[in-house]
């Protein structure tokens, strides 16, 4: 399982971003890819081949079964989250198995897509549960690396607050398996990649 401070070596560079990147799916950490779930569709399975994927995480509700659909089922490895796009839906309840399920994955070399419908509000919140209890990242910190990737994402407000209620747990977990709270070390090695990366993105204006 990667650490906190190696978060450096995980984060790719981000791209500019443009409107119809939003169809598209980006990479927000090594091997993890967000986006909507027009690249998951029949006609993209190549496209997904060649980008390495070989486990999707199809976040939608179960009424939605029939339209965001698990094509490949043949072919990668799936995780169905049944959660409503509701200011009210439970979203912590998920975060576990999430991880168990990526975790898996990153263990045997592999690469996944989160997706939702539109890779803005649900699949964002599963992605940021993620990062921030795999990287012990506050909420602020996480939101600023996924969306310097795919600039659209916007979790409603009850995912939001969800997120930020999540921070205390994931925090407690990892003072117990690591003797510890997070090390400033691991906060500061974090800061200074996303300071870098905002420094860049100064420069290029």
């Amino acid at each position: 399982m990667l650490s906190a401070s190696s978060i450096t070596a995980d984060i790719p560079e981000a791209n500019e971003w443009t409107y119809s990147m939003r169809r598209e799916m980006q990479e927000i950490v090594k091997g993890l890819f967000l986006g909507p779930y027009s690249v998951a569709v029949r006609s993209k399975e190549n496209y997904l081949e060649a980008h390495g994927i070989t486990h999707i995480i199809c976040v939608r509700q179960e009424i939605e079964s029939h339209i965001i659909k698990t094509h490949f089922v043949h072919k990668f490895q799936y995780l169905v989250v049944n959660i409503k796009d509701s200011v009210t839906e439970n979203i912590i309840q998920h975060f576990q198995k999430v991880k168990n399920f990526l975790d898996c994955c990153f263990a045997a070399g592999g690469k996944a897509l989160v997706h939702g419908n539109a890779g803005i509000s649900r699949s964002a919140a599963v992605v940021l549960g993620f990062l921030m209890q795999k990287y012990c990242l506050g909420y602020n910190e996480a939101f600023s690396l996924v969306q310097q990737r795919r600039f659209c994402i916007n979790p409603n407000e009850g995912f939001v607050q969800q997120l930020r209620e999540y921070e205390p747990i994931y925090k407690a977990n990892w003072s117990v398996s690591t003797n510890g709270q997070c090390s400033s070390r691991e906060q500061s090695t974090w800061k200074r990649k996303r300071d870098s990366i905002e420094n860049d993105d100064a420069m290029d204006e």
